[in-house]
């Protein structure tokens, strides 16, 4: 499995977007990232994220682009045993990833960060007893 991240893999469907932060989804916190998933059917890819660095935690872009390409990149390096586990279930993911602090974090915190709420979600993907129904959206 090649180690990209393609466009299909980015979460831009605003109703897919809206229906994860109006409820129904299940999140946690690994800090300093708040981690919101939702199983959504009409997917293009298994697992589709977005990333958001808050404005009011970091007034300048260049710091907001420097925390998300982290988040970006310790995601590509360690999506690959999600994606297994989604493809074995036959399920598609919505994930999205909130940076919580406001301080500039090394990257290889927020890989270890990173490598940790996959794993938490790859668990609770397995879970033979997942309450959680796949949604689709009504038009």
């Amino acid at each position: 499995m090649a180690n990209t991240l393609h466009k299909v893999e980015r979460l831009d469907k605003k109703k897919i977007i809206e229906k994860m932060f109006a409820g129904g989804s299940r999140s946690f916190s690994v800090f300093p990232l708040r981690v919101v998933y939702l199983p959504v059917e009409e997917l293009e890819a298994d697992a589709s994220i977005l990333i958001s660095v808050s404005k009011r935690r970091f007034k300048r872009a260049v710091k907001r682009n420097r925390v998300k390409r982290q988040i970006r990149e310790a995601y590509r390096v360690n999506k690959h045993e999600l994606l297994n586990i989604l493809v074995e279930r036959k399920c598609r993911l919505a994930i999205a990833f909130i940076y919580l602090s406001d301080q500039l974090v090394e990257s290889s915190i927020i890989e270890d960060r990173m490598r940790i709420a996959l794993v938490r979600i790859t668990e609770k993907m397995a879970a033979p007893n997942t309450d959680m129904p796949s949604t689709t959206l009504e038009p």
